[in-house]
């Protein structure tokens, strides 16, 4: 079985997005078939379990995974990135890159998330809800509103009536957990898949306006692919039966 390869980072504009982005490991996969897929950076865990596995049953072939903020990889698709398969963290994202003529077909829905406020596991600023983030002194992280999880955070704060003052606005659901965990921030709105994969590093408050907002992931494989064939098949992989098991597994709920 091929490993997974590490993106490189190719245009100036998506330099920095791809520098934080995380990529699944070396490998090689000479002479055989490649395969690169952008996906929003709360995809990390199942897309690596995924990529492996389509790579033990498509033999020869190796996946390159490139992990960053829905909207920075839109960019970068749009300013000439070469890529097979886009996964975003929504559908408003996707519909960027397909008014631009980018994408081959019909994108399809394959999961869904929530929002969850996650603080560290001391919780030293005493969080026990949604309304605490907006005490004086609480020093809370968001993602940025171009964001998909920053949109998800502005429709919970319309739907609680609370008005956040975050002291960061991140690009990636990724940098904001990175806040959380380091002890820079009393909490943070990051997807109730991250809470998951962080484990013991954060602890999660749970909140009823999270309910506001449900992302939709949709994926699609690009025009200008070299491989379409192969980029069929990952998408198909990911909607199907074992993708929507892997993605349940990590937390995502059902399209």
């Amino acid at each position: 079985m091929s490993r997974l390869r590490c993106a490189a980072a190719f245009l100036a504009a998506g330099a920095l997005a791809l520098g934080t982005a995380a990529c699944a490991g070396p490998g090689n996969g000479s002479g055989g078939r490649t395969l690169t897929v952008f996906a929003a950076a709360s995809l990390k865990a199942p897309f690596t379990e995924l990529a492996r596995e389509f790579e033990a049953s498509h033999q020869g072939t190796a996946v390159t995974l490139s992990f960053a903020g829905s909207a920075d990889l839109a960019t970068q698709l749009s300013q000439g990135a070469p890529a097979d398969v886009f996964a975003s963290a929504d559908a408003k994202i996707m519909a960027k890159v397909l008014d631009a003529g980018l994408v081959e077909g019909t994108p399809r829905n394959f999961a869904s998330n929530v929002l969850a406020l996650a603080v560290p596991p001391a919780n030293p600023a005493d969080i026990g809800s949604f309304a605490d983030l907006a005490r004086p002194g609480v020093k809370v992280v968001v993602c940025a509103a171009q964001v998909p999880c920053g949109a998800a955070a502005r429709a919970v704060q319309a739907a609680a009536g609370v008005t956040l003052k975050p002291v960061s606005e991140e690009s990636s659901v990724t940098d904001v957990l990175g806040k959380i965990t380091s002890g820079e921030a009393d909490a943070g709105l990051v997807y109730v898949t991250d809470v998951r994969s962080a484990g013991s590093k954060v602890k999660d408050i749970p909140f009823a306006e999270s309910a506001a907002a449900v992302n939709r992931y949709p994926i699609a494989a690009l025009k200008g692919s070299r491989d379409p064939d192969l980029a069929a098949d990952f998408t198909a992989f990911v909607t199907g039966a074992r993708g929507q098991e892997i993605l349940a597994g990590a937390g995502f709920g059902e399209p």
